[in-house]
């Protein structure tokens, strides 16, 4: 009789934990432990050397690993239409090479996502041409092309269109580790970027399968 109440007591043990142990074992499905996608889009930027917005392009992709902490790369190129009084061929242009670490929470079904992020990275600026007046009374044309370190700040948010096409909306503040005799203040453009990203199939760290 004893042996009985000890079973019914381990059976209805087994039941009350069951509905627990199926949760925590289907967590992981649930839970989006990784995420990667690849995307690019259109850029408006305030270079910080010349007094108009000049427009470029962006490339970025983002590994976001346990839920809110991830990756992110991007590359941008920004040129101003107008052309250089002394050299019409030279434009002044900047690009950049960035990787670092970004934050994000998401919402409403994974459909919103905002974050925010820390980069470091390389700059290249394309300057206007120059006049060197030389000691002999000539005049030399000549065009620098420097490359500077750089750190930039920025968040935005990327909107889920499909399975497998997010938006974005990005602002980015940079600051160039420039001093020298074409920067002798450094620099801080700042820059929107617009785009799409394709949204890979995602499996977490451990293998696990993730939720759409």
């Amino acid at each position: 009789m004893n042996r009985l109440r000890l079973l019914s007591s381990v059976a209805g043990l087994a039941l009350s934990c069951s509905p627990c142990l199926a949760h925590s074992q289907a967590l992981p499905t649930a839970t989006r432990t990784a995420d990667l996608q690849v995307g690019g889009g259109f850029v408006w930027a305030h270079s910080d050397y010349v007094p108009n917005n000049i427009p470029g392009y962006a490339f970025y992709a983002n590994y976001d690993l346990f839920g809110h902490f991830g990756l992110e790369a991007s590359f941008h190129h920004v040129r101003d239409p107008n052309a250089d009084p002394l050299v019409p061929s030279n434009h002044f242009a900047l690009h950049t090479y960035e990787i670092g670490g970004r934050y994000v929470r998401h919402y409403y079904n994974l459909r919103l996502s905002p974050y925010v992020k820390v980069l470091y990275g390389r700059g290249v600026v394309n300057f206007p041409a120059h006049e060197l007046v030389l000691p002999g009374g000539g005049v030399q044309v000549y065009i620098d092309n420097f490359a500077y370190n750089l750190v930039s700040v920025g968040g935005g948010v990327d909107y889920r269109l499909t399975r497998r096409v997010n938006l974005r909306a990005d602002f980015e503040y940079q600051h160039w580790f420039a001093h020298d005799r074409e920067l002798p203040n450094g620099l801080a453009p700042y820059m929107f970027t617009f785009g799409a990203a394709y949204h890979f199939p995602a499996r977490g760290p451990w293998g696990y399968k993730m939720t759409p």
